[in-house]
């Protein structure tokens, strides 16, 4: 289960460097990033 968080927010964190750098989504890019962010810290912390 960790490692699909961590797929997921790989594949959030890309999508939205794409997003950011290549065209303007709006406020959905920055969703993308802290729903990446928040998997990324739910598997640290499920790991400790």
């Amino acid at each position: 289960m960790s490692s699909l968080l961590y797929i997921i927010a790989v594949i959030l964190i890309i999508g939205w460097a794409l997003g950011f750098f290549l065209y303007s989504a709006g406020s959905i890019i920055h969703v993308l990033l802290v729903i990446a962010i928040i998997a990324l810290l739910l598997g640290v912390i499920r790991r400790a």
